[in-house]
């Protein structure tokens, strides 16, 4: 711990979006300013949340010296690409993971002749619909900081969690992380959600045309591209869980069965994201089946039809010859080989439609 802890905090924090402090779960300050924050921390009564927007290292670093926790705390909370995951410490426990949301307004592949009437075959291909929104905290015995690097994902729907339930947030800096994390898995149940509608759209597409155009192709292989994304948050969820659990500041045996609440919820997401991968692998699979079986369909009729041309081929081939032969000569000639290349085509066309080869 520093040595500044209760004294005179920085006079200000740029990157400050909100904070509040709460005594006994009753709040009591709904804007704590930076000068304060040092000395609210150190009250072993009080419970304090600050929310950093897109902070410099500077902010970090001011915030980390208000709350007295050494300049190392700030290592991984600035990295875009950081995994999932809870790191317990002595006096303080750092947590990383991100808000999934879906772009609604976003395009969907589809074909150029859709929109502009050009006529033309061409695919566009719309951008990936999925948002990633990194959220981090940082827990100590007596104050929770967030820090967003997206402002496309607010803190609206956590406070509002927050002031319904005064009785939970008294039961410390866990409620606040609690609530934090169940709004974030919430959201990705129902990113989840999206992506599985539209899973089930494509799948009866699939099954009731039976058919697998460039523009469904795209849409499912984009699927696809999000589920990876979607895998990368939802599956390590269930370490950042368990490894909270194991803090003493964030999971007192008061908070533990909210804790196994969330757990739950956290392995139903991962297990819907599993049975959503079999889903889309199901469906390409499907459609290369199709694209074989149309292949052998079009390879089929072209060697029948290349049967029926072969017989007039030989017949004219045969009468072409320099030779003498029945009708040689004469007109009848003409017509006997006529009469034989349309009998013998109609007689093969007529075969292989029985057979189902044309």
């Amino acid at each position: 711990m520093g040595d500044d802890v209760g004294g005179p905090g920085p006079e200000s924090i740029p990157s400050l979006a909100a904070s509040r402090a709460w005594r006994d779960g009753r709040l009591v300050d709904a804007e704590v300013t930076p000068g304060e924050i040092g000395a609210t921390v150190a009250d072993p009564d009080m419970l304090v949340w600050i929310d950093l927007l897109e902070p410099t290292v500077e902010d970090l670093h001011a915030v980390v010296g208000s709350l007295g926790l050494p300049p190392t705390a700030v290592e991984d909370v600035l990295g875009r690409f950081e995994r999932p995951k809870a790191v317990q410490h002595a006096g303080w426990l750092y947590v990383t993971t991100s808000a999934l949301m879906r772009d609604a307004t976003a395009a969907l592949p589809q074909s150029a002749s859709d929109g502009d009437g050009a006529g033309t075959d061409r695919q566009t291909a719309g951008p990936s619909r999925l948002i990633r929104s990194r959220v981090s905290a940082i827990a100590t015995s007596t104050a929770l900081v967030t820090i967003r690097l997206d402002a496309r994902w607010d803190m609206t729907e956590v406070v509002r969690r927050w002031d319904e339930d005064p009785d939970l947030v008294g039961r410390g800096v866990g409620a606040l992380l609690h609530g934090l994390l169940d709004v974030i898995v919430d959201g990705h149940f129902d990113v989840i959600q999206s992506l599985d509608d539209d899973a089930e759209d494509l799948e009866d597409q699939l099954l009731s045309e039976g058919t697998a155009d460039d523009a469904f192709i795209l849409r499912l292989y984009g699927l696809r591209k999000e589920l990876v994304g979607i895998r990368r948050v939802v599956v390590p969820m269930r370490d950042v869980v368990t490894g909270i659990e194991r803090h003493v500041h964030a999971s007192p045996t008061a908070m533990a069965p909210w804790w196994g609440d969330l757990y739950d919820h956290v392995l139903r997401a991962a297990e819907w994201t599993d049975s959503l991968r079999d889903m889309i692998a199901f469906m390409v699979e499907t459609q290369m089946s199709l694209m074989d079986w149309r292949l052998n369909i079009v390879m089929k009729k072209l060697a029948g039809w290349a049967a029926i041309i072969a017989v007039p081929t030989a017949i004219t081939g045969w009468f072409g010859q320099n030779l003498p032969f029945w009708g040689y000569g004469s007109g009848m000639g003409l017509w006997v080989s006529l009469g034989l290349v349309i009998a013998s085509t109609l007689l093969l066309y007529w075969s292989f439609r029985r057979r189902d080869w044309l």
